[in-house]
């Protein structure tokens, strides 16, 4: 048992390190439909993924990021207002999915682990997923952290210094793809976006800059996850959505205090 509650932990706290400062981003640029979108796809990438027999996080990956360049190829069209778009796609990915799995007749899926995360069955090969592409991620925002903050303050700006703004925010979408794909054992793709926006909002109200945002909003998911997780093994609740829970129980605590400087 306690090697599941050490897996749990460390997988959780992998998830919630990465998730605070995309969390950030998401927030800043009011991503959270975009984030939802992609959370609800991931279910088909797994359908698909048992399909055709093949590893169930990469095939997620694969569908997120493939989604993150039709959205943005579709939004360069304008055919359709984003939030509509956002809606179609996101409804419909997820009935697909939830259509898909319904055929798959010879293999067992429990599909609430898949819809509410199943914090508790993380493997070492999911855990090798979640460090490994975490890693990624941190790297790229790194990296990339002046031209991603100049394009969430000010696009025209960001081009005039001469950053590739498009470019920018296609790599900000993939990475939001990336983390869903990681974070879904945790807390499900119905719940994902909340691991990166509650601790990344609850950080804004007592945050003064943006790096300060960032590393809060990380720190916050961490004791979230732990929180959530001894919760669980105290009052036998679903991990996942414990974890959420335990997140919007800070929100609501830190909100009630005293108002500090916003970012």
């Amino acid at each position: 048992m306690l090697d599941l509650l050490f897996r749990a932990l460390f997988g959780g706290l992998g998830v919630a390190a990465v998730a605070g400062p995309l969390g950030a981003f998401v927030v800043w640029r009011r991503m959270a439909y975009f984030g939802d979108t992609l959370a609800h796809s991931a279910l088909l990438g797994v359908a698909l993924g048992l399909l055709f027999d093949i590893n169930l996080n990469l095939a997620v990956v694969v569908l997120c990021v493939g989604l993150a360049l039709v959205l943005v190829t579709l939004q360069k069209k304008h055919i359709i207002a984003t939030d509509t778009l956002l809606g179609i796609l996101a409804h419909s990915s997820l009935s697909l999915g939830l259509v898909a799995v319904s055929f798959l007749d010879n293999i067992r899926i429990d599909l609430m682990a898949y819809l509410f995360g199943d914090l508790l069955a993380i493997s070492t090969t999911d855990l090798y997923w979640i460090y490994i592409g975490g890693a990624v991620v941190l790297l790229l925002l790194t990296l990339f952290w002046k031209p991603l903050l100049a394009m969430t303050v000010n696009e025209e700006l960001a081009k005039v210094e001469g950053y590739p703004v498009e470019a920018i925010r296609l790599l900000l979408m993939l990475l939001v793809a990336l983390v869903i794909a990681v974070a879904m054992k945790i807390v499900g793709v119905l719940l994902i976006t909340s691991l990166m926006i509650i601790p990344a909002a609850t950080a804004r109200r007592v945050s003064n800059s943006p790096v300060q945002m960032a590393t809060m909003a990380s720190l916050i998911g961490c004791v979230s996850v732990g929180s959530g997780l001894w919760a669980s093994y105290q009052w036998d609740t679903p991990a996942g959505p414990s974890v959420v829970v335990c997140a919007a129980l800070l929100f609501l605590f830190i909100y009630s205090l005293p108002k500090f400087n916003r970012v």
